[in-house]
Formats: structure tokens, C-alpha cells, sequence
């Protein structure tokens, strides 16, 4: 039997990327035509395992990365100035927007609004801690100092 390398995910064969074992027909008839695989030669089984090598080298390079962020983030206090009442209640509201621009400006690490976690918009002067998701799984806690607009 002729082993292929797998061009993307097939049901009932294996992941992308991966060797199978495979009849003939089905690799000359099936996998090749849709391009699903492609027959597995030194060369091509070779080339392979070095893409392989490399997106895990990325991968790695990319939690580091944000391992590194968040930790920035952990030390950051953003000040966040805004219209206040003279009881401290805010004309508006600081949202998720403003936190994550606020984070862009400090530090310039730009972050998608629907990454910043609050429950609800701040509505009045204080200290919040927010919580900031990095990438997937890497959080960071920020500290945010709402003070008075003069």
C-alpha cells in the first residue's frame, strides 16, 4: 500500500499533515483529484516534518509573546480621565472600547474591545481592576484609576 501525506483533515484518515497508509485507487481516484493528499516521497514527507517544525516554533514563539504581554499588562495602571458630576458619578460611561484604547496608547498593544472583560460600563471615579484576555487562554488583570476631567 502507498502511504500520502495528508493535505488537509480527512474523516476516517487523519489530520493534516499527517502519513497514511492508503490503496492506490483511492489516493489516484479520491485523495489527489480533490486535493487531499499527495503521494509521500523522501522529499515531500521531509518538507512536511520542517513545516511542522516551524508552525511549532511559531506557536511557541506566539505564547511567549503573549505570556510577555500579559505580565506587561499586570504592571500596568491605565488612567482614564472622564466627565464627572461633583458626587463622582460620570456623565457617560468608560466601556470597553476606552479600556482597550487606553491599553493601545500605554502600552500599544492593540486589542479587540470584545477581549476586555467588565461586567458592566464603569459609571463612576475609582479603581476597577479589569480583566484582559491576551490571546486565548493568557489573561491579565488591569488596573484602571477613573479620575475627574478638569
Amino acid at each position: 500500500m502507498p502511504e500520502a501525506i495528508l493535505l488537509a483533515d480527512v474523516d476516517a484518515l487523519g489530520e493534516k499533515g499527517s502519513v497514511v497508509d492508503v490503496s492506490k485507487g483511492y489516493l489516484r481516484n479520491f485523495l489527489i483529484p480533490r486535493r487531499l493528499a499527495q503521494p509521500a516521497t523522501r522529499g515531500a514527507v521531509e518538507d512536511v516534518r520542517r513545516r511542522q517544525e516551524a508552525a511549532e516554533r511559531a506557536a511557541r514563539h506566539a505564547e511567549e509573546m503573549a505570556q510577555e504581554n500579559a505580565a506587561l499588562l499586570g504592571k500596568t495602571v491605565l488612567t482614564i480621565s472622564a466627565q464627572a458630576g461633583p458626587d463622582g458619578r460620570l456623565f457617560g460611561s468608560v466601556s470597553q472600547q476606552d479600556v482597550a484604547t487606553a491599553i493601545r496608547d500605554a502600552r500599544g498593544l492593540k486589542l479587540d474591545r470584545n477581549r476586555v472583560f467588565m461586567p458592566e460600563p464603569i459609571k463612576a471615579l475609582g479603581t476597577y481592576m479589569v480583566v484582559v484576555e491576551v490571546t486565548e487562554g493568557v489573561t491579565a488583570t488591569v488596573k484602571t484609576i477613573i479620575v475627574a476631567q478638569n
